[in-house]
């Protein structure tokens, strides 16, 4: 089952920056606005040259509609999103958070077998945490395509 509007975000394990630095989303996003938006991979070609930069060019704007933070999940390590994150010079606006061994993922329902990529991935997702509590979910109908999940369609939502 995949979680839905009006469910609390899940606890796991995600790394930041270090396999050794831990983060609780549920903890950590338990209070003000959060969008999370996955990915299924850190510099696959949609996702390094659309969907990233989407949330970071539309970033002022998505502030100004209310939203506190801007997390990136993906099923990769923490060394690869952190350097995708220095890619795209995301410091101070995009935490980038990596989720090993899916299990947040997995926890929301939004995990996908995807062979060509190594397995276990993330669908496309967009999401809003206010306080802990999913405000507004936006799943890509085929788990990976570019429209509803990018930050210009959710700017019209919010």
């Amino acid at each position: 089952m995949s979680i839905e509007i009006g469910h609390a975000l899940p606890s796991a394990t995600l790394h930041e920056g270090t396999p050794r630095d831990h983060i609780d989303p549920a903890e950590a996003f338990a209070s003000g606005r959060t969008l999370i938006f996955a990915v299924p991979g850190a510099f696959t070609p949609g996702c390094d040259k659309t969907h990233l930069p989407g949330y970071l060019a539309d970033h002022d704007k998505l502030k100004a509609k209310g939203i506190d933070r801007i997390a990136c999940v993906a099923v990769n390590d923490a060394f690869v999103m952190a350097a995708w994150g220095r890619a795209h010079d995301v410091e101070g606006k995009i935490q980038m958070l990596a989720d090993p061994t899916g299990e947040f993922t997995k926890k929301l329902g939004l995990d996908v077998d995807a062979a060509s990529l190594g397995g276990l991935r993330s669908k496309r997702y967009a999401m809003v945490v206010a306080d802990g509590i999913v405000t507004h979910l936006e799943v890509e109908p085929d788990g990976f395509g570019l429209s509803c999940s990018l930050a210009p369609s959710l700017l019209e939502k919010l």
